[in-house]
Order: C-alpha cells, then structure tokens, then sequence
C-alpha cells in the first residue's frame, strides 16, 4: 500500500465514516473521525446560523486541529497507514459558505496559521452524491438537528467542495456514491480498495459504483 495517510470527504450524509470504518478494517488502520456530537454550538447553528456560524466552525477549527496534530505525528509501529473522514481544509470550505465576509476573513487568517503545520493526505476519497440522496441519508440516520438542512446549503456545499478539489488539483478518487451502499455491497468497497491500490496521477480520477 503507497499510501500512508488516506481521507474520505463529502457533503453532509454522503457515507464518509462508513466508508473511513471499513477502508480501516481492511488496511488495519488508524482511524480518526470527525467528533462533531462534541460541538455545543452545532444543535444552535442549524436554529439560528447567522448568530452561531463563527463559533461552530471555530470550535471545529479546533477540534480538528487537536486531533491531526495528535493522531498523525504520533508514530504507531503496528499500523502505518491512517484513514480519516474530514480534510481539515473542510473548515475553510464550510466557513466560506456559512461566515459574512468579514467573520471569513478573520477566520481564513486563523487557518492559514494552523493548516501550516499540519501533514495533507496523500489521497483524497469525494464521494459524491446527488442532494436527494444526501436528504434520504440524513433521514435515515435521524439526527435531530439535521432534519431540516436545506437542499441549497447542500448544494453550495457540495459545489464548494467540487470547486476546490478541482482548482487545488488534488490527487482524488471520486466516487459517483450516487446508489452506494458499502455496507451492504461487498463491490462497492472493492470498486475503492481497487483504485487505492492504482498507481494513479495527481488530479481527479473518476469511479462509479456497479
């Protein structure tokens, strides 16, 4: 395996963490996951955005910050690859679509300082998926707060995401998650494992699911 250090990203209710569960299983890896039900300000930002955006995202900005800086840096000699479900360069990418202009300044100045000193993935996992898909997701999983996000903060976020990836030119396997179920579906996982294992380029490689 080439690849030491793999994240999974996506909108809101796109898998993320299943896929991150299971990529870990199969590599024996390290795992770090987004504690977002550590956010006091998360249940109040989905009620009132406007008063609640620049603390959530900060408290985010934090959390991450602590767990990469911990969890990378730390040399464990059993497992040598690490597998999370967020890229830190989500903070940024949610605060531009959440913070007034001036609020995103001050917190693009923050991050600048903070992302310096942290290792970037090797490769990035995008699972995209169709709002719709994201909505009938969030509903399964039935997290109170989030069941009434809606469909144009999906698509802003999702057209966030696509923008940056491809702008950064970062090396991506994008997966179209559009009928995706990796619990379910021993070929979906495969269809990943499969192009881990591809010696691929920088840039965007595109893989649907059967």
């Amino acid at each position: 395996m080439k690849h030491h250090f793999i994240t999974v990203e996506g909108n809101i209710g796109a898998g993320k963490t299943t896929l991150t569960h299971l990529l870990a299983k199969h590599y024996n890896a390290r795992i770090i996951l987004e504690e977002f039900a550590d956010n006091p300000f998360l249940s109040k930002f989905y009620d009132n955005p406007k008063q609640y955006a620049f603390p959530v995202e900060l408290f985010f900005m934090a959390e991450r910050y602590k767990q990469l800086k911990d969890m990378v840096h730390t040399k464990d000699l059993f497992q040598t690859i690490t597998i999370s479900d967020y890229l830190f360069t989500k903070c940024l990418l949610f605060a531009k679509v959440n913070l007034p202009e001036e609020e995103f300044r001050l917190y693009q100045k923050l991050f600048d300082i903070i992302h310096q000193q942290l290792v970037f993935p090797d490769i990035l996992i995008y699972l995209h998926a169709p709002v719709y898909k994201l909505q009938e997701n969030i509903r399964k999983r039935n997290r109170e707060y989030e069941q009434q996000i809606p469909d144009e903060y999906l698509f802003n976020l999702q057209d966030t995401y696509t923008n940056y990836i491809k702008q950064h030119n970062i090396k991506t396997i994008f997966i179209d998650a559009s009928n995706a179920d990796f619990l379910g579906n021993e070929k979906h996982l495969e269809v990943v494992i499969n192009a881990l294992e591809k010696d691929i380029d920088q840039g965007q490689h595109y893989f649907t699911l059967p």
